[in-house]
């Protein structure tokens, strides 16, 4: 593990919030209704005594990314978003150009005006439309509307966000090409700067397993992948992960990307997931750790979470096995259209490029899966399309 490198490793935070005003079917996340009774101010210093007791994993890093996701983020009450990034900017040093991320429904109901959160210091909205069509929307279990959708867009624009995503999903219950096509250019119209577009599917422990939708078939779900994919680029979208697609207007996301490229990231909140980095030389507080590349999670039940006198714990704490490594890391970074630098993999791995390692680079680029670059993993367009076969190969 010698090569392993923390201090370039970028570092983020995740931040669950994790209450709707209601499950949506198609949901398998870790999401609680809202009750009359919910204790935000309880939660949030849960939430602040977590983050606390994980500053020694920071190891002289700065925050470069913050993403809250839910749940429903925009249900916290603004007060209280003052009072945890008051605690957060306390505990952690934030680059000066932090990205901020916080998932937000259309429903008006739900959040504060738009501007309050700008104040906050969050400064970028990834709004959860899902689809632009009325009848769908009460299909997917959605509290808003299209006219909704686009006003909440439109109004977070006004009220001075720059980096605005509109989750859009396809493949929809008796969903048409035509349909599909209708959502994002909607969402185009509106004002969108990015647009995570992904494909409905059913997971268990949701309401559609038990009780399925009639979904569109193979070849309409393939002519909706070819047009609206084609319709992102003529739109100005270029597509830098499977189902993120980003306008010359904005950026790729920050925080994703550093998922995808196996970077570190803390993680606070009820069911929360994390991924830390540790190095042999370092510091006395962390000197009980092996060095070595951890994952981490959190208690799901609000309720069990908030039950800590001193921080909620880490449930599921666990060493990534340096066999594993190589296959983890491609997971995530063959999803990027860029790709990722032979060095990128060895200082976030620590792992050592051995022979066969190169020869199956060689062997798939010779496949025409992976381009002809000694310094660059990067799938081809036929990579990308036979993109699960292609991460086989390194699990």
């Amino acid at each position: 593990m010698d090569l392993l490198n923390v201090s370039i490793i970028p570092l983020a935070l995740y931040i669950h919030i994790p209450w709707c005003v209601r499950k949506c079917p198609y949901c398998d996340f870790n999401s609680h209704q809202l009750k009359d009774d919910t204790d935000f101010t309880t939660y949030v210093d849960a939430l602040l005594l977590d983050a606390k007791s994980q500053v020694n994993f920071v190891q002289g890093r700065k925050l470069s990314s913050i993403f809250i996701g839910g749940g429903t983020p925009s249900i916290l009450p603004i007060d209280e978003y003052h009072r945890l990034f008051d605690g957060l900017r306390a505990l952690y040093h934030f680059v000066d150009d932090i990205e901020v991320t916080m998932e937000a429904n259309p429903a008006t109901i739900e959040h504060a005006p738009f501007a309050e959160y700008l104040a906050v210091g969050i400064n970028r909205l990834s709004i959860g439309v899902q689809t632009f069509n009325n009848q769908k929307l009460k299909k997917l279990g959605r509290i808003h509307d299209a006219s909704q959708a686009s006003i909440a867009i439109k109004s977070a624009k006004q009220a001075g966000f720059k980096r605005i995503n509109v989750d859009l999903m396809h493949g929809l219950p008796n969903q048409s090409v035509d349909e599909a096509i209708f959502d994002i250019n909607q969402a185009v119209m509106a004002g969108a700067t990015h647009i995570s577009w992904y494909q409905l599917t059913i997971e268990p422990n949701t309401i559609f397993y038990r009780d399925k939708p009639i979904l569109p078939n193979e070849d309409t779900l393939a002519n909706i992948e070819v047009q609206g994919s084609q319709l992102l680029q003529d739109k100005g979208f270029k597509n830098y992960e499977v189902s993120a697609w980003v306008s010359t207007d904005d950026e790729p996301c920050r925080h994703n990307i550093n998922y995808w490229k196996f970077g570190d990231y803390l993680a606070i909140g009820a069911g929360a997931h994390g991924k830390v980095s540790i190095q042999q030389n370092n510091p006395d507080q962390l000197a009980d750790y092996e060095q070595g590349v951890y994952r981490f999670s959190k208690s799901r039940l609000p309720k069990d979470y908030v039950n800590f006198t001193v921080a909620p714990k880490q449930v599921g704490w666990q060493k990534i096995n340096e066999d594993d490594l190589l296959g983890e890391f491609m997971l995530d970074s063959l999803r990027l259209s860029d790709g990722i630098t032979i060095e990128e993999l060895t200082h976030r791995t620590g792992i050592k490029i051995t022979t066969d390692f190169t020869n199956t680079l060689n062997q798939l680029k010779k496949q025409g899966l992976l381009f002809d670059d000694n310094n660059l993993i990067q799938p081809t367009n036929l990579g990308r399309r036979f993109l699960n076969q292609l991460i086989e190969k390194f699990i």
